[in-house]
Formats: structure tokens, sequence, C-alpha cells
């Protein structure tokens, strides 16, 4: 069968467009800078069509005819387009519409439907107009309509259909889906409403999301949108589902390398970085110790794959790991090393296995101190933020119809955030540039500084480019692929539930009183607040667990 996924297109009845508007970024397409590899052989990954059971099969349409478009309120007050898809493959039907903001060049998707069976997909019975345009007082391209089908009983709706006349759209123009071949789903992002800012008790248009997202949910997001006239109303809305539990469509071994080759990101640290990255082994060979509590005065050597570690069971403080006892031993380790460095790949079902996540988990053996701003003035705060042991990661979501890369996750201390690949930058073909921040390693799309607080006051996050960084490429390893069950060797350090530090409190107050010597007077109590307001991982000297106890492991990464 061949791929669904073509060259996005655009068009707009010209009678409708505003003539003297500004070209927008959506007006563009994007595409990643250099062309997809060719995968190795395989069994259903890149092949184009991934079969969710009971005769439903789905595909990936990223070929567009614009329908309708606004160009004020959303993301920087310049409206958003409304598409329907294109250029099915023979049998394959609509699902839905497709809505963007304007902000960005258009990089999209829809699946489009195609029924085996005769019963896993039917026509709506009618459709419900659930907003239009005609009283908006704002610079549109004509008129726009939101519909929502109308499902047989036993049919849910997975996606509106957008028109730009008060004409019902005709019933065979989408298809719903029958009930136990779908899902809940949530809004994800907000797309556009009439306003600057989403408004929770006006008309707003989302992206959705699976309600249920990770390894285990079969939860297939369709990448339609919803229209609500309220936040607080339920979603119209379903998703549809691998009710199969289908993973043919996952890459084998030789995949999981090629996809890696071709996106593997670059990882730059700032110049003034002194605690840098290394391999897990090169830190366990250069003298890191295992303790356990009640025999502190006896740490124990650990082996360079861990497997003198405690396995399994969960995070009781018994046991943490810490740096060389001697002194000048740990100084030299504390700062890493970057030529010994490695990064350890997990690779896992999203989505109901329509696209694989690749975790890309980076070591550093120490998280250095951080760094306060406070309006005009840089502080330093001392021991504030250190600890020994600190795990960081991107991570790649690729499509499994094509093996396309769809999104980017940076890790941000206790967060992060997905970034489009049209908002990333690259370097070396399809390999997205990723910046650490300095002493505190959390991962940004682009450089400078994000201010972690709130009015001119918070914790300084500094990226920059330097000589200093990383080609995850050259040296990688898989550590878990749980899907290809015994394929993948997981290192012994892997099941290590523990901290990999330990946990060290000292007086806030303290602390807080040297950097208050620094500020003028009316700075002191603006920065304290600030201060007692941030989480305890930053308050306090703790290492953190591995990446097999964080939550994102088995879930998706928010």
């Amino acid at each position: 069968m061949g791929n669904c996924l073509s060259s996005t297109q655009s068009a707009v009845n010209p009678n409708v467009i505003s003539k003297n508007r500004k070209a927008l970024p959506i007006d563009s397409s994007f595409k990643l800078p250099a062309p997809l590899p060719s995968w190795p052989p395989g069994e259903g990954f890149g092949n184009g069509v991934i079969d969710l059971g009971d005769g439903l099969q789905v595909c990936q349409v990223s070929s567009f005819n614009k329908v309708w478009a606004t160009h004020e309120g959303g993301p920087d007050n310049i409206g958003a387009s409304f598409f329907e898809p294109s250029q099915f493959p023979q049998g394959f039907s609509m699902l839905g519409s497709y809505s963007q903001p304007n902000n960005t060049l258009l990089y999209g998707w829809v699946l489009a439907g195609r029924d085996d069976s005769g019963s896993a997909l039917k026509q709506p019975i009618d459709y419900t107009l659930v907003w239009s345009s005609e009283a908006l007082r704002i610079k549109q391209d004509g008129v726009g309509y939101i519909w929502l089908p109308s499902p047989p009983d036993g049919y849910k709706a997975v996606g509106h259909v957008v028109t730009n006349s008060p004409q019902k759209p005709p019933l065979g123009k989408t298809r719903c889906v029958r009930s136990d071949l779908t899902d809940e789903c949530e809004i994800d992002s907000w797309i556009w409403g009439p306003g600057k800012e989403s408004d929770p008790n006006g008309f707003n248009v989302y992206s959705l999301l699976p309600r249920n997202r990770g390894t285990r949910a079969m939860g297939v997001c369709v990448g339609t949108f919803v229209a609500q006239n309220t936040l607080t109303a339920p979603v119209s809305l379903a998703c549809v589902k691998n009710v199969v539990s289908n993973l043919s469509c996952m890459p084998n071994r030789n995949q999981i390398q090629t996809i890696f080759q071709a996106y593997s990101p670059w990882i730059y640290f700032h110049p003034d970085e002194q605690f840098l990255p290394s391999s897990v082994n090169w830190y366990f060979k250069n003298g890191a110790f295992l303790y356990k509590k009640g025999d502190e005065s006896r740490p124990v050597p650990i082996e360079s794959d861990g497997s003198n570690l405690p396995q399994g069971g969960a995070e009781d403080d018994m046991y943490w790991l810490d740096l060389p006892v001697d002194e000048g031993e740990k100084d030299r380790v504390k700062k890493g090393n970057l030529q010994e460095s490695q990064v350890y790949l997990h690779i896992k079902p999203m989505l109901g296995a329509t696209f694989t996540d690749v975790a890309v988990w980076v070591f550093y053996p120490f998280n250095g101190p951080s760094r306060a701003k406070v309006e005009f003035i840089n502080i330093p705060l001392g021991k504030i933020g250190e600890h020994v042991g600190d795990w960081e990661h991107v991570t790649l979501r690729i499509s499994n119809f094509n093996g396309e890369l769809r999104g980017v996750y940076f890790s941000e201390h206790s967060g992060g955030a997905w970034v489009k690949p049209s908002e990333l930058e690259f370097q070396d073909g399809n390999k997205a540039v990723t910046y650490s921040s300095l002493h505190g390693h959390a991962m940004y799309a682009r450089p400078g500084l994000v201010l972690q607080g709130r009015g001119g006051v918070g914790i300084r996050n500094d990226t920059a480019k330097s000589k200093k960084f990383m080609d995850t490429g050259t040296d990688s390893l898989v550590v878990a692929a749980e899907y290809l069950g015994t394929a993948i060797n997981q290192p012994p350090w892997l099941d290590y539930s523990r901290k990999w530090g330990p946990k060290i409190t000292y007086d806030i107050s303290e602390e807080i009183k040297k950097v208050d010597k620094l500020l003028p007077g009316k700075l002191k109590s603006a920065f304290d607040k600030f201060i007692r307001s941030l989480p305890n991982e930053v308050l306090r000297e703790e290492g953190p667990t591995g990446p097999k106890m964080k939550r994102n492991w088995a879930g998706d990464e928010v």
C-alpha cells in the first residue's frame, strides 16, 4: 500500500482573500531540511497505512485545501486557518477538518480512514452548526461555518467539517467511526478564539489528544480539532483506537538505528559550563560509591555496569550514590567527561502505536548551583540548586506511518515543552539543535535566557552555543524497547530505583541571608518570597531517581 503522506498544498478561493494583507507564516509549508532516509526492511513501520483492527485502517494525510481563515485573534493575534484534507488514496475517506494558528508554518496532518469490514465507518445522518463567523467583526476570508456531524446510533464523530457557505456539507463528505473503535479525547493546545487569549466562557478552537496516553494506552490522535462555545462543555468528539493493540508498525532494531542516525540531536552547552555529562560507566569506573543507610562509613565501589546496585523495589532512602570521597577526585568527577559521554535511548510506542517516541537520556555527575535574576541584578545562590547526579532528556516523536519527525520534547527541570519541527533549529540534516542551560542542564530549543519566575525575579536558565557540544549520534545505547521483548539487554543500573545522589539538607534561611546582603532593601522581600515558592528539588541538595523511575517512562511527556 502506498504512503498516504504527500507534499502539503494550499488552495483558497481567490475571491475571498484580503488582497492587501501581508504574507503569514502559515502561507508557507514547512519541510524538513533533508529527505527522509530509506528505511530498512521490516513489518509495518513506514508503510503508510496502519491497521487499527476490526476493519479500520488509517493513514496520515498532509495535503490540504484551505477552506476559511481569520486574520485576528488567536496566538499573536494573527488568526488561524481551516483546511480540509485532499488527495486521499483510493478507498479512504475524510474523518475531519484540520486547523492551525497562522503564526507558524503549515506542517499538519489528519487521519483518513478506510473500512475493510463494511461497518467500521458510516456517513453522518445530519450536521449541526456549532458556530459561524457571520456576526464577527474581524478580518477574515469570507465567512466560516463549523459543523458537527450527527452520527448514526452506535457511531461517533471524530472531527468537525468546515465550510465557507451556510449550506450543510454533503452527508458523504466525512465519516463517523463505530463507537467500539473510539476512545475519549481531551483538549490540548489553543488554536484560535476571537480574542488575543483563550476565553473560558467564549468560543475557542483547540487541538485534541487521547485522554489516556502512554505505552499501553491505545487511543489514537486523529489530528482534528474541537470547536467549543465554553471551556466547561464536554468534548463533542472522540478519537480512534488501536483496538487490537497492533504493534507491528513499530520499528525493528535496524530501523531504530536508522531513525536515530537521521534525527539524533546536537546538544550545546553554555561556554561557562563546568559540569558536563559523562557515560554512566565512566562515572562508576571513576570512583562513584553506593551508600547504605546505617552503614554510611563503608561505601561500596560500583561495578562499571552497575551490576552490584540493588535492583527493583521503590525509593525508600535506604541507598544512594555519591561522588568519590577524595576531594581532588570529587572535583574531577563532578566536571564529567564530554569525550566519554554517551546517551541512552528508550524506544516506546505512543498514541496507540501510531508514533514512536525516542527518549534520549543524558547523565551528568553533578548539577551546579543556581543563579537568580532580581530585576537588574544577577546573583549566585550558593548551594541552592546543587545536587549529585542529574538526568535530563529530549524526546523525538516519529510518525510510524512514514518515519517523519513530528515533534521534539525538551525537559526543563520538573516540566518541559513540546516543540514543532517548524520551530526548531536544525544542523547536519534533520538533527534538531538542543541547548543545555548553565549548571541546571534544562533543555531548550533556542539559545538565550529563560527566567524561571515572574515579575523580573527568578532563577536564570542561560543557554548559548559554544565549542562544548554533543553529537548524540556518535555514541548512543538503546537501553530499553519493551515492545521488542528480550531483543534489548537492559543494563543493570537501569533497574536501580533509588537516588543517584545523597540528600543533604541545609538552612535555607542562612542561604537567603547571604544573598540578601547583596540586594537593595526593596528587592529583598521580592527575592525572599520567590525563593520560598520554589519546589523542594531546587531548594535542597538531593539526587534524582533514574530514567526508569520517571513518570514519562511508561506515560506521555505531559
